[in-house]
């Protein structure tokens, strides 16, 4: 018979273990996408429809097993935000290192959250205006000409994708099984890129390796990332699942440099210092 202590043990490695498998899967997506978009011959087209794909089949397999048969859901405001948000990050990717795209992505997502929020009602305190005050100066100091700036049309569409998956977590944050609304909107995105990939077929062009990438980050950095997220979510506290998410364009930068060759300036760290650092702020604040 297991001592309450050991229990309590156990669970706390676990929920260890699980946050520690989202950090890896959400810090992973972006690298697999500039390995796919950069390193091999596959479009951004190809590569969002692979990837959505690959992902609703995982998320299928999982709410199957999961619900013995439990059907999805989704909505069409949710599967056209989520289109938008892949759709703009893969060609996004094709121009922006995997380490300045997470961080202008990050930053957009929780500058959609904070405006929700403000249209809400909710009231900035001193700390958490401070906070977002140094949030846009780690933008503009990433964003502003020089030799290391990041392509414009990179970051406009990074900016996009940012902003689509702040409204398409907006959507979703109430639903009482979002593994399932989850998966019905990956099924309506898949659509989408359909089209997107049928309308760009003059572009077109395959590569194995790419595929295997897109499926990687359908199938585990974002289908088996989510779900474990999801499953973990209800046991984290506020500043727990604050603090994976701040975690994510950290280990992303440094992803980039050791396996993609990606250089450490300046700015980059300037401006993860001013994003992440105000935005942390904006976080303990609002937990207080």
């Amino acid at each position: 018979m297991r001592r309450p202590e050991n229990e309590k043990l156990t669970g706390r490695i676990r929920l260890i273990g699980s946050m520690a498998l989202v950090l890896l899967a959400f810090a992973a997506n972006p690298l697999l996408c500039r390995m796919a978009l950069v390193g091999t011959h596959l479009d951004p087209a190809s590569f969002t429809l692979i990837r959505l794909a690959s992902g609703a089949i995982t998320l299928w397999l999982i709410l199957q097993w999961q619900g013995r048969g439990a059907a999805p859901t989704g909505s069409r405001a949710g599967a056209i935000s989520l289109f938008i948000y892949a759709a703009t990050l893969s060609y996004a990717y094709v121009t922006l290192d995997a380490g300045i795209g997470t961080l202008l992505l990050f930053g957009a997502v929780q500058v959609s959250m904070i405006s929700a929020g403000l249209m809400q009602g909710e009231r900035l305190r001193l700390r958490q205006v401070v906070g977002v005050v140094l949030a846009v100066l780690g933008l503009v100091i990433l964003l502003a000409p020089g030799a290391t700036a990041p392509s414009w049309q990179g970051a406009i569409l990074m900016i996009i994708s940012g902003l689509a998956w702040g409204v398409y977590s907006l959507l979703g944050r109430r639903s009482l099984s979002p593994v399932a609304l989850t998966t019905g909107n990956f099924l309506g995105a898949v659509a989408l890129a359909a089209v997107l990939l049928a309308l760009s077929a003059a572009w077109a062009s395959w590569d194995l390796r790419g595929a295997a990438y897109a499926v990687a980050s359908g199938s585990i950095a974002s289908g088996i990332g989510y779900a474990i997220w999801y499953s973990v979510l209800p046991a984290l506290r506020a500043t727990q699942a604050a603090a994976i998410q701040l975690g994510v364009p950290a280990l992303t930068a440094v992803g980039g440099i050791v396996f993609l060759g990606e250089s450490l300036t300046l700015r980059l760290i300037w401006s993860s210092a001013g994003i992440l650092g105000g935005i942390a702020l904006v976080f303990i604040e609002r937990r207080r």
